[in-house]
């Protein structure tokens, strides 16, 4: 099995970065594929190979703790690989284990693909799972408090505000997310998921 694979982004699609690894082209599906074209230089992504009868797919991570968590999430009954990706772009995995922890169903079912019963599920099968949280990470906004910064106020219970956190987790200042959120503020309907979001900012902050 892949543990991790290490080369330069040369393709960026919506769900997926193609990866060249000495001259070979692999197609890695990631939670956030636009931020990994904000450099030309060799990166490294941890990998998960999953394996099916109808197909061979990598995905991959910036981090063990996002690949691990990814993995914990592939144990809860009704989660695939696909609902896992989407959760892990819109929470990081610590604000993800302090939600479960501390059984906040507000904050997890307002992950993309997540209902009621999957979130209820996700505490049931995870909670004596996950580690003990950190202290002093910032995921408190994630997890549910207002949000710090100008993204507080008004959008702090939307999917913005989740999308938000998300971003300022790899790294984008507030300035580079106000601007995004100024260029997208007039085209969001209201039903958008913080993934969707998410999607719609990056591509937004790849264009500078």
């Amino acid at each position: 099995m892949i543990d991790f694979l290490r080369g330069r982004v040369v393709h960026v699609e919506p769900e997926y970065v193609v990866l060249d690894v000495r001259d070979v082209g692999y197609r890695v599906f990631t939670p956030n594929p636009y931020a990994l074209s904000r450099t030309e230089e060799t990166i490294q992504l941890y990998i998960h190979h999953h394996v099916r009868e109808d197909a061979i797919q990598l995905f991959g991570f910036t981090t063990r703790e996002e690949q691990s968590m990814f993995r914990k999430l592939l144990d809860v009954s009704g989660i695939g690989p696909r609902v896992a990706l989407g959760v892990l772009s819109a929470g990081r995995p610590e604000a993800l284990t302090s939600a479960i922890q501390q059984e906040n169903l507000s904050f997890l079912t307002k992950l993309p693909g997540i209902g009621k019963k999957t979130a209820q599920r996700m505490i049931l099968d995870l909670k004596d799972k996950l580690g003990a949280v950190q202290e002093g990470l910032p995921f408190a906004a994630a997890a549910g408090a207002p949000a710090a910064g100008p993204a507080a106020g008004a959008e702090s219970d939307s999917a913005w505000a989740i999308a938000r956190e998300a971003l300022a987790g790899l790294g984008y200042r507030d300035a580079e997310l106000d601007r995004a959120w100024h260029a997208l503020k007039d085209k969001v309907k209201g039903d958008e998921t913080p993934e969707g979001l998410m999607k719609q900012a990056l591509q937004q902050l790849f264009q500078g």
